[in-house]
């Protein structure tokens, strides 16, 4: 059983008990449940830099990245060093996030927020809705193509915009839909934890235009992203280069410039 199995099954568990305890009308009567949404897709196409800038406190293949900083000072300061758009994770088991995380960010700051989680049910979607997002994350190789299209247009349905991460030609083609509206090229290979931008490289031409196409982890330099730029590619996924110094804030603003200035 790889990582990637494990974290699936767990999930399942999880909201499995969340939906025992949490029904779905406490969710609707969230506050923030009819909250209007921002379209990070929009941003990503009108954008110089394109930076979705995460909130990561660690990973199954990286125990400790950074637990130092508070989500508001993380979140804020990647405001104001100009990124599109905002991911927050949100598994505690594997990545020490948390939904309380999400309604942090939510209260801190107004770019797109982008809930990062492994969603195996639309009640995830709907947590999501209830804690002010303003997107969320599909994973096609965890997903048929049926549960792609019923839980895409679910989000579509809440005014969600949909982020599709995929990682070889295969998951690309089985998830094609007009319920999608960012396809992300995971450079992370989920089930070895592998790193390589040839996938990126490699998958571009495989994405109609349609879709913001995005790269997602293992990006760490203004030249890598650059490339990938005149590669077709509008949106970078990026947590681990800045959750890892001591201000990710200012390492996200002085990357951004540079980019922008490049």
């Amino acid at each position: 059983m790889t990582i990637l199995d494990k974290i699936i099954k767990d999930k399942k568990r999880e909201v499995a008990l969340k939906k025992s305890i949490i029904p779905i009308n406490q969710l609707e009567s969230s506050v923030l449940f009819n909250s209007r949404t921002y379209s990070l897709a929009k941003l990503l196409k009108n954008s110089l830099s394109g930076i979705i800038a995460e909130h990561k406190r660690r990973s199954p293949s990286k125990p400790a990245i950074n637990n130092n900083h508070s989500v508001e000072d993380v979140v804020v300061g990647y405001q104001n060093a100009g990124v599109c758009g905002i991911s927050v994770l949100t598994d505690g088991k594997y990545f020490g996030g948390s939904l309380d995380d999400f309604l942090l960010a939510k209260a801190s700051v107004n770019v797109p927020l982008l809930r990062k989680e492994f969603v195996v049910d639309e009640y995830q979607i709907l947590e999501a809705k209830a804690h002010g997002a303003d997107a969320i994350l599909l994973i096609a190789s965890v997903l048929t193509r049926e549960e792609i299209k019923h839980l895409s247009n679910f989000a579509q349905s809440l005014a969600l915009e949909v982020l599709l991460e995929v990682h070889n030609k295969e998951e690309i083609e089985k998830s094609i839909m007009p319920s999608l509206n960012m396809i992300g090229v995971n450079n992370r290979n989920l089930k070895t934890f592998e790193v390589s931008l040839n996938y990126s490289k490699e998958l571009v031409n495989y994405i109609p235009d349609d879709f913001v196409k995005v790269s997602e982890s293992g990006i760490y330099t203004v030249k890598e992203v650059k490339e990938l730029q005149q590669q077709g590619y509008q949106g970078f996924l990026m947590g681990e280069h800045f959750m890892k110094t001591n201000d990710p804030g200012k390492e996200a603003k002085d990357f951004i410039n540079k980019l922008i200035v490049c």
